[in-house]
């Protein structure tokens, strides 16, 4: 009989979001069913369609960094700083020479520095090349977030990004727990960043025709699984978590939050940016995530869902949920956050992860808001309007993307 693989838990949390600044505040936003979602300002949009996102609010990176930092470093770079910092801070983790290789960071986007990208472009239309900055290589790339969080802390294991659309930062605590219990490192910061809301992003986007156009209507969209939803509304930030093995957690006396139960993993092999009607790729990975848990489907008290808001995504998921759980899919609590918080990408995830990590803590199940009128075929049990109490032990975050991508993790309670 193979030794038993070791149990991966957290202890170390944060997040900016368009929600808050600190999970506590977008926890207490995310279970009052607020939503960041408004006119864009970051840009003048009046060349496009969509006038709006859920932007970081309030966000000043001036106080986690010296100002000169801050110019050589993209946006999803800066957001990513106090996600980290505020997860360090709470883990009480320490970084040594004697530790520092054997803790790792993988911060995922997927996209990278997409303004720094959008600023060259027009730098070299404009004033030629000898105009671009020397700093744009480190900013514009995707792994950038990591590499910089590796050296704000001394961390020298392994250090990476993940890019599977908006599965990333799924991916990322995913690829964080099997390394973990592989035992090739004793601690991780793990998480993603993005921020996409330049109007390069927003247009993009737009022409894959996902986006909701409800500019007059903000404090009504997106809304997953309803009847009249009209697509998904861009969002940014960064979250982070710190993982570690159950036992050097406890060697170090750290305040265990819950574990990392599971993962699992797979591909539609379908359409770049279209799910699987019948939902297969995303329920293969809910079924990995289950059984690499060790768990039933009826062990299952929350399921933090991707719904985007789009026609298609929303179908697909419920379709997926079904095909996963069976009859038990009719009994589990489901929400959408991404209702309040827009879709931050390659981001999304690792907040998620976050408030399945607070739903079991608190006994709370985030609302899906603007679920006013359910889709007849969207059926299952997707909160609407308001959070609920319930005791949450076992909880499951889904995060599907463009490719193909279906990434799903388990949380218990500890």
């Amino acid at each position: 009989m193979s030794e038993r693989l070791p149990r991966v838990v957290i202890t170390g949390m944060g997040t900016v979001n368009p929600l808050g600044l600190t999970v506590e505040e977008s926890w207490q936003r995310a279970t009052r069913g607020e939503s960041g979602v408004g006119p864009i300002t970051l840009f003048d949009s009046t060349p496009l369609a969509v006038h709006i996102a859920a932007e970081v609010k309030g966000f000043d990176p001036t106080r986690y960094m010296e100002v000169k930092e801050t110019r050589r470093r993209d946006r999803f770079q800066l957001l990513s700083v106090p996600a980290v910092q505020q997860a360090m801070a709470q883990s009480g983790l320490v970084i040594t020479t004697e530790n520092a290789a054997r803790v790792g960071v993988i911060i995922s986007s997927a996209v990278g520095g997409m303004g720094a990208i959008q600023g060259a472009t027009v730098a070299i239309a404009e004033n030629g090349p000898r105009r671009l900055s020397p700093f744009l290589i480190p900013m514009m790339m995707a792994n950038g977030a990591s590499g910089m969080a590796a050296m704000d802390f001394g961390a020298m294991g392994p250090t990476f990004s993940i890019a599977s659309a908006c599965a990333s930062s799924n991916d990322a605590i995913g690829m964080g727990w099997m390394m973990l219990r592989a035992g090739a490192i004793d601690a991780a910061i793990v998480g993603g960043a993005e921020a996409t809301l330049i109007l390069m992003g927003v247009a993009a986007f737009d022409r894959t025709g996902a986006l909701s156009h409800r500019n007059e209507e903000h404090h009504l969209t997106p809304a997953p699984f309803d009847k009249n939803r009209d697509g998904l509304v861009m969002g940014e930030g960064a979250s982070a978590l710190v993982i570690e093995t159950e036992a050097h957690a406890r060697a170090r006396g750290a305040t265990i939050l819950a574990e990392v139960a599971g993962y699992g993993a797979s591909a539609d092999a379908f359409h770049v940016t279209a799910p699987r009607e019948d939902g297969a790729g995303g329920a293969l990975a809910i079924a990995q995530a289950l059984r690499s848990a060790g768990a039933a489907p009826e062990e299952i008290d929350y399921i933090n869902a991707h719904g985007t808001g789009t026609q298609l995504n929303d179908l697909s998921e419920t379709r997926a949920i079904k095909a996963a759980l069976g009859e038990k899919a009719y009994d589990v609590p489901i929400s959408s956050t991404k209702s309040m918080t827009g879709h931050m990408m390659g981001a999304t995830g690792a907040l998620e992860a976050i408030f399945c990590v607070q739903a079991i803590r608190t006994g709370e199940i985030p609302p899906t808001v603007h679920l006013h009128t359910p889709d007849p075929e969207c059926d299952l049990d997707y909160v609407p309007l308001a959070a609920r109490r319930r005791p949450v032990r076992l909880a499951l975050s889904n995060a599907f993307g463009f490719g193909g991508h279906n990434s799903v993790l388990a949380f218990r309670a500890y």
